[in-house]
């Protein structure tokens, strides 16, 4: 039981790896709060953690959202009396655009998902962690954070940013028992595809490029394992630190 007794928040958990970090965290012992958009999934989720012993809730969110996310604050706060592990796991996907193709509505709405979204769920959980002298942010970034051929312009500079937001937090807060740290999955099964839309033929016919060098898919479960690690007072000695996850595909 690596994570009993701690509260952890997971965005995007009605599916894929939110799903599966929902699931490791509450086999590990943790109360967690099942967010997302898809609050019909969520619930699921939660019922089915619930059957398992578990504590669980959902609360639905839009991520992009302030009023959204301040209410899933105060009933984590509500249910759980404090919060110990925030996850950040939502996101969506662009249409693989470079940017010589990316509209101003595209840009504006994967930052505010991918990017902005984190920062308001980290400036909220921050005060939290400073009142009880600790805390551990893992942020759910992908290879396309680290690297510039895994999506569209839009996604790429997104996920990159969280990069600089993790690190700077994690620089920020590390003399306070607070650890900040990221994941960055290569090629996994999840549903994300299915907020592509419009994709451009140019940068499809780009990024497939670097596919042929994948390996193979990852498993939900497989992320999970790690954020599992990161949330947990195993890794009280890693911040900082955005770890990937992809079978090797970045090595090659």
């Amino acid at each position: 039981m690596r994570l009993e007794g701690k509260v952890a928040i997971v965005t995007g958990a009605a599916s894929g790896m939110g799903k599966a970090i929902a699931e490791a965290y509450a086999k590990e012992g943790a109360k967690v709060v099942v967010s997302d958009l898809n609050l019909e999934g969520a619930t699921a989720v939660a019922n089915a953690l619930k059957e398992t012993g578990a504590e669980a809730i959902a609360v639905k969110t839009n991520v992009t959202s302030e009023e959204d996310i301040n209410q899933l604050f105060e009933e984590t706060k509500q249910a759980f009396g404090k919060l110990d592990i925030l996850v950040n796991n939502a996101g969506i996907m662009d249409g693989m655009e470079p940017v010589g193709e990316i509209s101003n509505d595209r840009w504006d709405r994967i930052f505010a998902v991918n990017t902005t979204a984190v920062m308001h769920t980290m400036r909220l959980a921050i005060p939290m962690f400073l009142e009880q002298g600790h805390g551990a942010i893992v942020n759910n970034i992908s290879a396309g954070g680290l690297y510039g051929g895994r999506a569209g312009a839009a996604y790429t500079a997104s996920k990159h940013a969280v990069v600089g937001l993790t690190k700077n937090t994690a620089f920020m807060y590390g003399d306070k028992n607070i650890r900040t740290n990221g994941i960055a999955p290569g090629a996994v099964a999840t549903n994300i595809g299915s907020s592509m839309s419009n994709i451009s033929q140019v940068g499809m016919g780009r990024q497939q490029l670097g596919m042929a060098l994948n390996p193979r898919i990852g498993q939900p479960e497989e992320i999970a394992n790690l954020a599992v690690f990161l949330g947990s007072d195993e890794a009280s000695f890693v911040n900082g630190q955005v770890v990937t996850v992809d079978g090797g595909w970045t090595s090659y």
